[in-house]
């Protein structure tokens, strides 16, 4: 079995800053530990005569023709909006200008 410590998984948080109790960390570090060596256990199952594949079926696309189809203008496109400056939306700015 993979060994995941208990402080390599409070790094982990602390990195994805999520806050975590001894007990927390206890668990997850069994449960990530069980991930990597499922990961680990796929990974030896595949072997050079099976090909690599993102999906179990073969996918296709489906292409269309662009149409412009109904088109609304500025005016109709901002009726709606709370606030507007000329022909943009105007939204409250949520960064600092540093």
């Amino acid at each position: 079995m993979a060994e995941i410590s208990r402080d390599e998984v409070a790094h982990l948080a602390q990195l994805a800053h999520i806050d975590m109790s001894i007990e927390e960390l206890d668990r997850m570090a069994g449960e990530l530990a069980l991930i990597v060596d499922s990961v680990q256990s796929v990974s030896e199952a595949a072997g050079a005569d099976v090909p690599a594949t993102s999906h179990p079926i073969p996918l296709s696309n489906v292409f269309r023709e662009d149409v412009v189809g109904h088109v609304l203008t500025a005016e109709q496109a901002l009726s709606g909006a709370p606030d507007a400056d000329g022909f943009r939306f105007k939204v409250p700015a949520i960064l600092d200008e540093e």
